[in-house]
């Protein structure tokens, strides 16, 4: 919960570096959330055939900051720019690739964006 509540706390913060740990706890945290939110909808019949719902898209909105932030701090622990989250926007290598750079181990001591998040 604390790296979760961390990520809201910096939720502007482009600079500076974030562990794996950080970033994948963050992810789990939110598809929990959606799931609880998707099944409380539908509980009190707000969800869609779909399985949208007004909950669920306004904690989707709620949580693009912070998740953009934190991503991007994450590619700077990697040692990239920010930038490369437009990868993303290639069709199906874009994903794949942005998905690899999350997976890294972020580079040993300190890089251009700031000291190591492990402290070591």
């Amino acid at each position: 919960m604390n790296w979760y509540i961390e990520a809201w706390k910096h939720y502007t913060n482009f600079q500076g570096r974030a562990r794996r740990k950080a970033y994948w706890m963050f992810v789990l945290f939110n598809i929990i959330a959606l799931v609880l939110l998707g099944i409380i909808s539908n509980l009190i019949g707000l969800g869609g055939q779909d399985g949208y719902s007004i909950l669920t898209g306004l904690y989707s909105l709620a949580v693009i900051l912070p998740g953009l932030a934190l991503a991007v701090r994450r590619l700077h622990d990697t040692g990239r720019s920010g930038w490369w989250m437009l990868i993303a926007l290639l069709p199906l290598v874009g994903g794949i690739v942005l998905l690899v750079f999350f997976l890294l181990d972020g580079q040993p001591g300190e890089n251009q964006y700031g000291p190591n998040p492990k402290g070591a």
